[in-house]
């Protein structure tokens, strides 16, 4: 079986949002234990010329969403990014992962050579090929923010690990 396009994003961005999913649980239950404010783990930023915490999660499902969207030609739903706790992240994170799988792996899949125009902020688009949009813009977009939300969660004491990161990841173990 060849390596398509649909079998490189579908089940990254399925495994990635659900690990995210997994990750947000753990926020609540680090914050319900210490009576911590929601909002203070949203508001948090590693540096502060990056994202906060709750825009890196928006940016993650929307990186996903609209990136798989964009590649099987249709119009990708559209988020408020009006969450203010994390029961709501997560709420858009489930969203997200019920609408990857409504999309079509034989559309995704009729890409590879098919010009995807996208936005660059809010002044600018980008054009590529749709193998060269999936493989240089969408995967290391969507896991530099899954990654960055991680250390965000990290770095304020949420106790969590790689594995915590990786997610459910298919393995056999090597006797």
């Amino acid at each position: 079986m060849s390596y398509s396009m649909s079998r490189a994003s579908l089940p990254a961005f399925n495994l990635g949002l659900a690990a995210l999913s997994s990750l947000l649980d753990k926020a609540a239950a680090f914050c319900a234990a210490r009576k911590i404010d929601d909002a203070v783990i949203l508001q948090s930023r590693l540096t502060p010329d990056m994202f906060a915490f709750v825009r890196q999660v928006q940016t993650t499902t929307d990186l996903a969403k609209n990136g798989a969207s964009r590649l099987a030609g249709v119009e990708p739903p559209r988020h408020a990014d009006d969450e203010t706790t994390i029961a709501q992240l997560k709420t858009r994170v489930d969203a997200t992962l019920r609408y990857l799988e409504t999309i079509d792996p034989a559309k995704i899949d009729a890409s590879e050579e098919r010009e995807i125009v996208f936005p660059l902020g809010p002044n600018a688009e980008g054009s590529m090929k749709g193998d060269d949009y999936l493989a240089q813009f969408v995967l290391p977009n969507f896991y530099f923010h899954l990654a960055v939300a991680y250390a965000i969660l990290r770095h304020n004491g949420v106790e969590i690990g790689k594995r915590d990161f990786l997610g459910a990841i298919s393995m056999t173990p090597v006797a």
